[in-house]
């Protein structure tokens, strides 16, 4: 640029600045995007939006409907949040502007979903109708709709029941789709390279693995028969390996997305066997699985027990004692700690493992109901919702002290921007 344009450009922001502080006009925040995240506001169906390095609300926006069971992503760029609302509805929240984008009523019940690896596309899991629907991450327009149609098996009487205080009975059993078949209400929905999904048929028993590269010609590969009641599943960070936990058996079902011919395999198989069968309180989540090293970490289904496997064999390597029921079993991003929180009547409490020692080596106790646990990009600090104390804690991942408390009303789901460049969440 000449210095005559140069100048003439000053000057005129110059008389810009001026004109705004003479009208009284507030200049507006400036801010990044890589320290925001949001909170749930489990009973007003609001979003609560924070900054995570001054531990600060700085936001909220009402009116995403119901957020009893709701889930978040976010664009590439860390500016819009995508919330999917146990009511199906699908919201696009500005986190800079701090209003609502777009929204839309995708499904009669829905508990999540996942964005495309570039960014382009936002795909929701629905129980009701059970399928996948998939928006363009601008407008969410609908671009494909995947009904998760099965044929009929046995009748739903003779299936093993979900855990009556689980997440998998709201919205009742799968649904009838076109010609007599079956609808499967769906789980473990994550994005994978190239603009695909992979996703769980809970009442089919099946996987699928969708892809979006072409729009108008949207195909599926379906893996059947690969073991009973499939609740959750997750991706490893290098996108290779898919992993559904089982409901209706001992064990979890794995597909390696990279062999030439993948094939599901059964893994850690009868990890219960010869125990008592215990009731389930809630179901444990998969999303916020920890992977330290070699090893992964990942909850007992009803057990008080942190299972450890060795992610070259997929073969368990040890068990941690635990306080009761894990629901998340999460890693610090250096992989040195990872943090569980409990079910029913142990859901006041939060225990620290050390991976070198394999042992427990802190039980925190922030509040009762605790729902979720986020930790800060780089696992300086944790934060952690407690819904009955209607408060989220802000600890200090080294001295394990409170550095903030924030009062949120019911807080569930804490998510950051931070899960923008990682694959599954």
């Amino acid at each position: 640029m000449k210095r005559r344009e140069w100048l003439a450009a000053a000057a005129t922001l110059s008389s810009v600045a001026a004109f705004g502080s003479l009208t009284g006009c507030a200049a507006p925040v400036l801010r990044g995007t890589g320290d925001l995240g949001v909170v749930i506001g489990r009973a007003n169906g609001t979003l609560y939006l924070v900054d995570t390095s001054t531990r600060a609300l700085i936001g909220e926006v009402p009116g995403l409907g119901d957020l009893s069971h709701a889930s978040v992503v976010f664009s590439r760029d860390g500016r819009y949040a995508y919330v999917f609302g146990r009511d199906g509805g699908l919201t696009m929240v500005d986190l800079l502007t701090q209003r609502i984008t777009h929204r839309v009523m995708q499904a009669g019940n829905s508990i999540g979903g996942a964005i495309s690896a570039d960014g382009t596309l936002v795909a929701a899991q629905n129980y009701t109708p059970g399928g996948v629907k998939v928006f363009d991450a601008r407008t969410l327009e609908l671009v494909a709709d995947i009904p998760a149609e099965y044929a009929p098996g046995k009748p739903e009487t003779e299936r093993r029941a979900a855990p009556s205080s689980g997440e998998i009975p709201l919205g009742g059993p799968a649904s009838e789709g076109a010609g007599g078949l079956q609808r499967s209400r769906v789980v473990g929905l994550v994005d994978l390279p190239g603009r695909r999904f992979a996703y769980s048929l809970f009442d089919a028993d099946a996987i699928w693995v969708t892809d979006c590269s072409d729009p108008k010609r949207v195909t599926t590969h379906k893996f059947d028969a690969i073991g009973r009641q499939p609740y959750d599943a997750l991706v490893t960070p290098d996108g290779r390996h898919y992993i559904a936990g089982l409901f209706g058996e001992d064990g979890l079902a794995m597909l390696d997305l990279w062999a030439d011919q993948p094939k599901v395999r059964r893994i850690l198989g009868g990890y219960g066997k010869g125990q008592e069968s215990l009731p389930v309180y809630k179901m444990p989540h998969l999303r916020g699985w920890a992977v330290a090293g070699r090893r992964a970490y990942l909850p007992a289904i009803g057990r008080h027990e942190v299972l450890v496997v060795d992610t070259d064999s997929w073969q368990e390597v040890g068990r941690i004692p635990v306080a009761g029921q894990p629901v998340f079993v999460m890693a610090r991003p250096d992989g040195r700690q990872v943090w569980v929180n409990f079910a029913v009547p142990d859901y006041h409490r939060v225990q620290v493992i050390d991976t070198q020692r394999q042992q427990i080596v802190q039980t925190l106790e922030p509040g009762k109901a605790v729902l979720h646990m986020e930790f800060t990009p780089r696992g300086d600090a944790v934060w952690i919702s407690s819904r009955d104390e209607n408060r989220v804690s802000v600890v200090d991942t080294q001295s394990f002290a409170t550095r903030a408390r924030l009062d949120v009303p019911a807080p569930s789901g804490i998510f950051f921007t931070s899960r923008a460049a990682r694959m599954g969440f």
